[in-house]
């Protein structure tokens, strides 16, 4: 007979920072998670995953309205719609996951208080139903590139290196944000107004090349900034991104992530008493 696993639960404060063996065996309830968080998603809906779709086709309409056409936003000679639509595959996600991976432990009392598995599970199947949509997303794109009979760039081959670089940008800060939402629930106010801000702080509706070049440092210190770029790059024949925006973004990254994972592991403990 196979011997169980047997699970070490610590005190708080006391649990060590790196201990992935764990997780493995919780797989499975990461895949049921994901799908549970799909389906609640779209349960209920006359069109389903077709919101999917025709979210970021409003999006796209009432930008492309105001920005490109009552403003005229420069785009540096990219059509403004494909111009906004490479950009805004990039923040949908980062606006879907964040509020939603920050507020999985408050959301899930029932599963916390109850049996033990690893909590960091459910941010991360928050955040990759995100990337579900994200997935959806692109293929909308690509008709919209056919449509302007623009081909993708050699950025291509780096717009997969610098998702991964967005996903830790944005799991690092939902680690830090789950963690204090727990104990302290003024989080759940501020979230949509960082959302907001963040939004302003990246490219999505204005290109990258108005900003001055003596704030390039601060604006790559912004990741999600420079995924957008490298997006805008790969798929609408923009400016490719600066080596050293990319070496600053993705140690920014790594370092949102690392100390969001250490503070997470550090609260866990204390998330049954406190939801």
């Amino acid at each position: 007979m196979p011997v169980p696993p047997t699970f070490h639960i610590r005190a708080a404060g006391e649990q060590p920072l790196l201990e992935l063996a764990d997780i493995w065996p919780f797989r499975h309830l990461y895949l049921v998670m994901v799908r549970r968080n799909l389906k609640i998603r779209y349960q209920q809906t006359v069109i389903g995953v077709g919101w999917a779709l025709l979210q970021p086709i409003l999006y796209a309409l009432v930008f492309t309205i105001i920005f490109g056409r009552l403003v005229g936003m420069p785009t540096n000679g990219i059509p403004y719609p494909l111009f906004i639509m490479s950009g805004l595959i990039i923040w949908l996600f980062v606006a879907q996951a964040f509020p939603f991976a920050s507020a999985s432990i408050v959301i899930n009392p029932q599963l916390v208080t109850r049996i033990y598995f690893p909590r960091i599970i459910l941010p991360v199947a928050a955040m990759s139903t995100a990337l579900a949509d994200f997935v959806v997303s692109l293929g909308l794109l690509a008709v919209l590139m056919a449509w302007y009979g623009v081909a993708p760039s050699l950025g291509v081959l780096l717009l997969v290196p610098m998702l991964l670089v967005a996903v830790a940008t944005v799991l690092g800060l939902s680690l830090w944000f789950s963690a204090l939402y727990v104990p302290y629930r003024d989080v759940g106010h501020l979230l949509p107004f960082i959302v907001q801000i963040w939004m302003f702080l990246c490219p999505v509706v204005y290109p990258s090349t108005l900003l001055p070049p003596k704030f390039s440092f601060l604006y790559a210190l912004n990741p999600i900034a420079v995924v957008i770029d490298t997006s805008r790059w790969a798929f609408a024949g923009g400016v490719a991104p600066q080596a050293h925006s990319i070496a600053v973004s993705s140690l920014t990254a790594f370092a949102i992530l690392l100390s969001g994972y250490w503070y997470f592991r550090r609260s866990e403990a204390t998330f049954a008493d406190l939801v």
